[in-house]
Formats: C-alpha cells, sequence, structure tokens
C-alpha cells in the first residue's frame, strides 16, 4: 500500500474529524487572497485591529521592551504573574466595584484559553450548553467539549440580545449559560432590564436543584466592556445580583479595549474553586500569557491616568468610524439596508435586504451566500454573515468590523457600495 494510500485511511477523533475551523478566519483568508491579487476590497471582516491604525498604548510598548531588556523570558507563574494579577483586582473594582481578590484572578494568553477553560471545567460530554445566536465560537467550544449545545437565535427587534423568554424554555438541566454583552458580532449591550431578568431566571433555576446537581453557571463575556458608547451602560450578574457570584465565571482581557490583540493577556474570575480547576486545566497545555508582557501590563494599568487617557482617545476614535458607517448606510435605507446604531466594541449590525433583486449580469440574488458574493464582488466590501456566528443560513445581516478602517476611506466605501446597490432590479 502507497504511502499517500495509507495517509488515506488514517482515522482520527471522532470530534476532530467532525471540528468546523472559524468561518470568520476562512472568510479573511479568502478575502486576503484578493487583496493580494489586486482587489481593491475594503477588508471589514476581523475582529482585530491594523496598528498603524490602532497601535497599542505607547507606554505599554515601551513597558514590555523593558521587560524583555529585564530577562523576563522564562515561564511566568502559572496562574499569572502576582502584580498583574493585583492589578486585575484593582481594575476590577474600578470599573465595576466588585471585589474579587488576586487569587480568584487567572491570567492566560487571551480570552479564548480562558473560555477553553471555563468549559472545560464546568462541562462534562452531553451536557447541557445554552447560548444565543448569533453569537462567537460557542458552537465549537461546545463541540469540543462535546457538549449538547442549544443555540437559541435572538432577534433585531432586541438588538440581537437574548431576552428571558427567548431562554425560558431551554434552563432546565443545563450547566452553562454562555452570555456576551457587549456582543460579538453584533456590537450591542444588554440592557439592566434584559440581564436582571435572566438572571432571575438563572436563580429561580438553581433554587430547583439538589444540593448534590451541578448548579446551572453563567460564563459572561466582558471582554468589550470597556468600549461602550454614549448613554449604553455595561451592567454584569454579580453587580446586579450579588447572590450569583458563586455562580458566575467572567471573561475579560486587554485585547479589545487596548488594541491589544497580539500581547495576548486575557484574564478570568470568579470562584476560587473554578479558577484553581481553569488554572491547572490551562497549566498542561501551556496556555500562559508571556511573561514580559504580563509584567508589562501590570505596570501600565497601575498607570490610571495613562491608561484612561487611551480608552478615552480610542473609544473616540472607534465611536467615529461606526457613526461614520451609520450615518453612510441609513441613507441606503430606500436601497434595502438597515442598520442598528453603534452602541459598544468595534462592530456594527448591518442589513442587506436585497434578496430576490437581480444584478446587472442578470443574476438573481437568491441566497445569503449570492448577497455577500455580490457586495464582496460589485461594492468591493468584506463583511461576514450573521451566519457564520450560528444565525440561520437565509440570515441577511452581518457585522462590520472598524479595527482596521481609516475615517478617511469610508465615504469611497460608501459611494461603492450605494452605487452597487443602485444598479440592482
Amino acid at each position: 500500500m502507497s504511502v499517500e494510500l495509507k495517509q488515506q485511511k488514517l482515522k482520527v477523533s471522532n470530534m476532530a474529524e467532525h471540528l468546523i475551523g472559524s468561518e470568520i478566519i476562512k472568510l479573511a483568508n479568502e478575502v486576503n487572497e484578493l487583496i493580494k491579487k489586486g482587489e481593491p476590497i475594503a477588508n471589514l471582516t476581523i475582529g482585530d485591529f491594523d496598528p498603524s491604525v490602532f497601535p497599542i498604548p505607547a507606554l505599554l510598548r515601551d513597558e514590555i521592551i523593558k521587560a524583555y531588556m529585564e530577562g523576563h523570558t522564562n515561564y511566568p507563574v502559572a496562574n499569572g504573574m502576582p502584580d498583574l494579577r493585583k492589578q486585575v483586582s484593582s481594575f476590577i473594582k474600578r470599573f465595576q466595584n466588585l471585589d474579587y481578590s488576586a487569587d480568584e484572578v487567572l491570567i492566560a494568553g487571551g480570552a479564548r484559553p480562558v473560555i477553553y477553560g471555563i468549559y472545560s471545567t464546568i462541562i462534562d460530554p452531553g451536557d447541557k450548553v445554552v447560548y444565543p445566536v448569533p453569537s462567537w465560537n460557542n458552537n465549537h467550544y461546545c463541540h469540543l467539549m462535546q457538549a449538547n449545545g442549544v443555540a437559541v437565535e435572538v432577534f433585531p427587534e432586541n438588538n440581537f440580545m437574548p431576552t428571558a423568554d427567548n431562554l425560558r424554555p431551554h434552563l432546565k438541566d443545563a450547566r452553562l449559560l454562555a452570555l456576551c454583552s457587549p456582543q460579538n458580532p453584533t456590537g450591542t449591550v444588554m440592557s439592566e432590564e434584559q440581564l436582571r431578568a435572566i438572571c432571575e431566571l438563572v436563580i429561580e433555576e438553581n433554587n430547583t436543584r439538589n444540593a448534590d446537581e451541578k448548579p446551572l453557571y453563567i460564563m459572561y463575556d466582558q471582554i468589550y466592556s470597556a468600549l461602550t458608547f454614549g448613554d449604553n451602560k455595561h451592567y454584569d450578574p454579580v453587580s446586579l445580583y450579588p447572590e450569583l457570584r458563586p455562580y458566575t465565571i467572567f471573561v475579560d482581557g486587554l485585547s479589545k479595549s487596548i488594541a491589544a490583540t497580539g500581547i495576548r493577556v486575557g484574564w478570568a474570575f470568579g470562584p476560587a474553586t473554578i479558577i484553581d480547576k481553569m488554572k491547572s486545566i490551562l497549566s498542561h497545555i501551556g496556555a500562559w500569557s508571556p511573561k514580559a508582557e504580563q509584567i508589562a501590563s501590570a505596570r501600565f494599568m497601575a498607570n490610571h491616568q495613562e491608561f484612561d487617557k487611551y480608552i478615552d482617545s480610542f473609544k473616540k476614535d472607534v465611536f467615529e468610524r461606526l457613526e461614520a458607517f451609520y450615518q453612510g448606510f441609513q441613507s441606503m435605507s430606500s436601497l434595502g439596508v438597515n442598520c442598528i446604531a453603534p452602541m459598544a466594541a468595534i462592530y456594527l449590525t448591518v442589513q442587506f435586504d436585497i434578496k430576490g433583486k437581480t444584478t446587472s449580469s442578470g443574476k438573481v440574488l437568491s441566497t445569503s451566500e449570492d448577497i455577500t458574493e455580490f457586495i464582496l464582488n460589485e461594492a468591493k466590501m468584506a463583511v461576514v454573515p450573521f451566519s457564520a456566528f450560528g444565525a440561520a443560513k437565509d440570515s441577511t445581516w452581518y457585522r462590520l468590523s472598524v479595527g482596521t478602517c481609516k475615517t478617511d476611506n469610508i465615504p469611497v466605501m460608501m459611494t461603492a457600495l450605494k452605487n452597487a446597490l443602485s444598479s440592482l432590479k
């Protein structure tokens, strides 16, 4: 038997065999290939930052260099460098008025390992995980854990955020409720009223369980919490209902709030028993944040004046771009474009309600894939369909990210989009 044939017959685990790669990264790679071929594509797909547009804080950059020059190139402490965990504890107190000690904080290489650690700690194969869609990657984490993922579709009338009525039928016997606010992909936030009603459901469900049963936990991803705009505010379960503290594990970090996605400093905080188990799991897979970056981040976070100054400027620049896109889309409402006003994060939710329209070449836009292809090829704009985040395949809603966008380029993008949409019949 040839080597090639033997390789074709090799078997892997059922989990690995059926694991789907990131749809967002796949789309971004396709777009990048077009760009390499000379296509003038506005790539608004990835939730990342162009460092030439959004550089990290200068002080953080200098502290990283300094930490490497000081020789901090060996392993960090397994649960995170003590100074950084202390700064995170202070950060939580300063921004959320919650008291979590440094021992209730776990540092990791960004939010992804933290989320993996939460799933690994709480979920056994077959356990039920409830999450709204569209949302980021919960379907994949459920697959990795061989969990019973229950995707609950949510809708634009509630800014694509879940309500208690959406979730109520699904929480019995669930082990984890995965929530994210501000939300990726929508750039919207959960109101205090919405979150209170959901928290009351969780409390009610846990009150029905015996002491020897696993409770219903909440994973609360607030990685974008620093980036709220206008009158929109960030709320969290424990601030609203302190009795949820034993059941809530938070996901947070510096990645999005200061454009530092490549620095890989994320953290979880929650009950010490959960955090300790997560530490053990992540230690076995070496999901640490680099030591020098941890030391530098602690020093930067300790300088409240510089931190707040950067955040204020950063938020202004992000909102300026989101608002420019929003106003541009609003002007195209007669062409089938709908948009939710920017509320938070680096994303805008936009609908291209053009299914059934005919292009100048005679092609009828029959599917969401047709719309995505049309926007990409005719308007030279790359955005991510909500179907990539678990929404219905026929959804005509999209995520737009401004992390790589220059303000001066937005009018050109809007003109190209308007011309493309105007050509439809």
